[in-house]
């Protein structure tokens, strides 16, 4: 009888289903940092491709995803590498979404992420030099390069009768790029430069830079900053001191914190922002409805880089990190199924029959063949305590 009751518990066991684990996606943003009031909401918009894959079921076969957080700090490329390392090495993330800042981004990519063999999806990293870094293909971005956001904002104060202007930037690899590609443009156009000068970060008092900046005579200030640290801090000095008339931004300064640190002071300045698209709408009534803000800056292309990781281990049947690769350029671009935001359930179940998906999400994705997107702009203006979209570029 023993023997019966063991060999029949042997065969329950056999028989029972294995659970494979969870699939680990991390994702690397700046928490703490120059930018830590927009990635709350980007994060959260990452999750919610990750967990909308995960409720359809249809993810390899009934396998779940599970977000791991990172925080980059945004500017510190030593401490987002450690985090990076922990993320792949002891996390055993399949891949990344992420990094955030453009410097801290090169910094994962360069010493950890390529050698290591995991994609990373960037909803925000910008630099122009990001185009041709030596990435093995692992390397791909949801937000256009600043060689484009240079070209649009120098567009937008051409059409606006802007000549002449003062242009500040954070010293990193995100303001020298932006600064460089709009200064390029701007000039191409007749415009003139008067003062082009970087600041840096988290400092008290940035009274003598806006010293320099005023001397130059401009009445327009650019900044090409972050909107948490130094380049609000950069307004901020230049209201006290009603050194300039208005201001030029860039995407890293715009978000809800700056408007709320400044008020009415910044009404009538202008900014650009990734953004726009023909999925912009339909995104922010979904994201809407799981509780997360959809029309927060990078927001989108969060999302879509969360989306798109998803969608390549199904079409690899795998979340290998060789096969996420393979796979990740051919579900963003056609042919295949188009697919928008909130349609993640009906893209899986396509791959899974063996069909195509291009999939355009929340910010009409298509890849290059470097893997970045050429993406469109918002022409925003300050006015009655918000961001107010003019045109889309």
């Amino acid at each position: 009888m023993k023997k019966i009751l063991i060999a029949t518990t042997m065969l329950t066991l056999l028989s029972a289903p294995v659970l494979a684990e969870d699939i680990k996606i991390g994702i690397i943003l700046g928490f703490t940092g120059p930018i830590e009031s927009l990635t709350p909401t980007m994060a959260a918009a990452a999750e919610l491709a990750l967990s909308e894959a995960s409720n359809s079921g249809n993810f390899l076969q009934g396998q779940k995803l599970v977000p791991v957080r990172g925080d980059s700090t945004c500017i510190d490329s030593a401490a987002a590498t450690s985090v990076a390392e922990r993320l792949i090495t002891a996390d055993g993330v399949a891949a990344i979404v992420g990094a955030d800042c453009s410097g801290v981004t090169t910094a994962i990519a360069n010493n950890v992420a390529v050698p290591n063999g995991v994609v990373m999806v960037s909803p925000s990293a910008t630099s122009p030099a990001l185009t041709t870094i030596n990435d093995n293909g692992y390397f791909f971005r949801t937000a256009p390069s600043d060689a484009r956001q240079g070209q649009v904002l120098a567009d937008v104060l051409g059409s606006r009768g802007i000549t002449e202007v003062a242009v500040t930037y954070t010293n990193n690899d995100y303001g020298k790029g932006l600064a460089e590609s709009f200064s390029k443009a701007f000039k191409s156009q007749g415009g003139k430069i008067s003062i082009s000068a970087a600041h840096e970060d988290g400092k008290a008092d940035y009274s003598a830079e806006v010293g320099a900046l005023s001397a130059s005579g401009s009445k327009y200030l650019a900044v090409f900053g972050y909107l948490d640290q130094g380049g609000k801090g950069i307004i901020q000095a230049s209201i006290d001191s009603d050194a300039f008339d208005s201001y030029i931004l860039a995407d890293g300064m715009v978000g809800e914190s700056l408007l709320a640190a400044l008020g009415s002071d910044l009404d009538g300045s202008i900014a650009t922002l990734p953004g726009g698209s023909s999925g912009a709408d339909a995104f922010v009534a979904y994201a809407k409805a799981h509780g997360v803000a959809g029309d927060g800056p990078f927001a989108p292309e969060s999302y879509d880089a969360a989306a798109l990781i998803v969608l390549a281990m199904q079409s690899a049947g795998s979340a290998d990190r060789s096969a996420i690769r393979a796979k990740l350029m051919s579900v963003a671009n056609a042919p295949g199924k188009e697919i928008g935001p909130g349609e993640l359930g009906k893209a899986l179940k396509i791959l899974a029959a063996g069909g195509e998906v291009n999939y355009q999400g929340a910010t009409n994705v298509e890849f290059t063949d470097v893997g970045e997107v050429f993406g469109s702009y918002k022409e925003l203006e300050v006015g009655g305590g918000k961001w107010n979209t003019i045109k889309i570029h």
